[in-house]
Order: C-alpha cells, then structure tokens, then sequence
C-alpha cells in the first residue's frame, strides 16, 4: 500500500536547473561591440597606413551582436582591408597579429568565402594561405568549432 505524503513540495524543484548539459547563451558584453571605427579605418586607408588599418578593423569585432546589418558592414570594411594590401606586404601584416588576431582573421576570411564578390575570392584565399602558415591548423580548428561568429 501507498503512503499518503502531505507535502508536495518536491514536485516544485526545477530538475532541469541542476542539469550540467543545459546550455544558457552568454549575453555579456553585446552593447559594446558595435564594430571597428569605420572612419578611422578609412582614414588609415587613404593614408596608406595598412598595417594599422588592419588592426583598427579588427579591434572590436561585432561578436555578440545580433544585428546581422552590422555584421555585414563590417565584413565589408575587413575584405576593403585586405583588398588594399599588396600581395608581397601580407605576410608581414599576418606575423604583425597575435594568437586571438589570426584566428578572428581566419573567421572574417572564412565569412568572406561565403559571400564572395568581385575578386575577393583571390584575395582572400592569398590571406589564407598566410593566416594558415602563422596560426596553423589549429586555427582553422578553432574558427570552424567556434560559437561566436563575425
């Protein structure tokens, strides 16, 4: 025979709250990385500043935004970027990059493949072939495996 139980409070606990596996999306930090400057970059451009440019534009990438105008923005200004540089100064620029540098690289490259215009193509696979020879396969690893795209 079944025992009666008075309380029922334990039909209340959220079991799933205790689950290790329960994925919550991290949220910090989105207000802030609207993009790079746009000016700025342009204005390192038209000075023929390009390792810099190349910096400016990847400092504060738009990795939490929700906003995929902005995203699209941005990826534009980075291929205008590595349009501009010559064929023989890109492996400079890639050994100018740090660890986490190469590998947001490697995800505007990658970003760049999939919506390719005019010989943007070329260019990028030039960058890639350079970003793959400084970060190695592990930063392709790191890129395809990643949550948070560009």
């Amino acid at each position: 025979m079944s025992k009666t139980t008075i309380s029922d409070r334990f039909r209340k606990v959220d079991v799933d709250e205790y689950d290790e596996n329960k994925f919550v999306d991290e949220e910090d930090g989105a207000e802030n990385q609207g993009g790079p400057d746009e000016a700025e970059v342009e204005a390192l451009l038209r000075q023929g500043n390009m390792n810099d440019a190349l910096h400016a534009v990847l400092n504060n990438p738009p990795i939490n935004n929700k906003n995929h105008s902005a995203k699209e923005r941005v990826e534009q200004l980075v291929v205008t970027v590595l349009s501009s540089f010559k064929s023989s100064d890109i492996e400079k620029a890639v050994g100018s990059l740090d660890k986490a540098g190469v590998d947001l690289l490697m995800k505007y490259i990658y970003r760049g493949f999939e919506s390719p215009s005019d010989n943007s193509s070329a260019v990028l696979l030039q960058w890639h072939e350079k970003a793959l020879a400084v970060g190695g396969v592990g930063s392709i690893v790191r890129v395809l495996t990643a949550r948070k795209t560009v």
